[in-house]
């Protein structure tokens, strides 16, 4: 009776250590119990203009009152519109080489690295004012990422690289398009490996926190790597929910039982 008590006593730590929390699976909780739920909306304090990286490809675009004049400058690859739009983007874009420059068609090359956006397109304008154009031709430069490109991996259901063409992805836009995080992912600790001139960093978000929407990190950046921690339940391998935890006890049980009335026979 004290060896089946014990048993018992056993495979109900079992059970309830590998079971998943449904708290775990869930995201954006309050969890401070607060009542307002609004999470202010100023990206100047959530995310930080990005700055141009090497092997960036950027989508140079220039316009003047006379476009006879800037056929040079602009891609005439936009003509081919049944390409693939990430093909399209790495021939017809401009590549940023290791040592942080680009080279533009009568401009020559032009150094971009750490530098955002908006900050090329007014190097451009000066450029082309200085070099080809009088300011009656009333110049207007727009500089883009071809697409904001990213790795997700770990326990993730689609893992891989992935291209979204939009100026700003969150966390969870970018998981979604990356095939969602399965049960068994760590939504607690969903890891982005950062890179920036010094090095790589590493940043850690709870996505079950709903303050992870004030995280300077709740935006990702190009070239941005996804890790998702798998949950201990997985290494354990007595299953995702309770009515499969106990049909793996119950079949250990089986097993066991099975195993012990065989030698108490011989």
């Amino acid at each position: 009776m004290r060896g089946i008590t014990l048993l018992f006593i056993v495979f109900s730590c079992i059970f309830v250590s590998s079971c998943i929390p449904h708290k775990d699976t869930i995201y954006l909780q309050n969890k401070k119990n607060a009542t307002n739920r609004t999470i202010p909306n100023d990206l100047s304090e959530v995310q930080k203009p990005y700055r141009i990286q090497i092997d960036d490809i950027l989508n140079i675009r220039i316009k003047v009152l006379d476009q006879n004049n800037t056929q040079i400058f602009n891609p005439i690859g936009e003509a081919n519109l049944n390409a693939d739009s990430a093909e399209r983007a790495y021939f017809d874009g401009f590549t940023v080489d290791i040592h942080g420059n680009i080279k533009i068609p009568n401009l020559g090359t032009l150094n971009v690295l750490g530098y955002t956006a908006d900050d090329i397109e007014k190097k451009i304008e000066q450029k082309l004012l200085d070099e080809q154009f009088k300011e009656t031709a009333n110049i207007f430069v727009t500089v883009k990422l071809a697409g904001l490109r990213y790795t997700a991996t770990g326990e993730i259901n689609k893992p891989g690289t992935v291209t979204l063409f939009k100026e700003r992805v969150n966390i969870f836009e970018a998981i979604a398009n990356a095939g969602e995080i399965p049960v068994t992912g760590n939504r607690k600790e969903v890891m982005i490996i950062r890179q920036y001139p010094q090095g790589q960093k590493i940043h850690s978000l709870d996505l079950t926190d709903i303050n992870v929407m004030k995280s300077p990190y709740y935006y990702i950046q190009p070239n941005d790597m996804i890790y998702v921690k798998p949950l201990r339940q997985k290494s354990i391998g007595t299953g995702e929910t309770a009515v499969s935890s106990i049909s793996t006890i119950a079949t250990i049980v089986s097993l066991a039982a099975t195993t012990v009335l065989l030698f108490t026979r011989l």
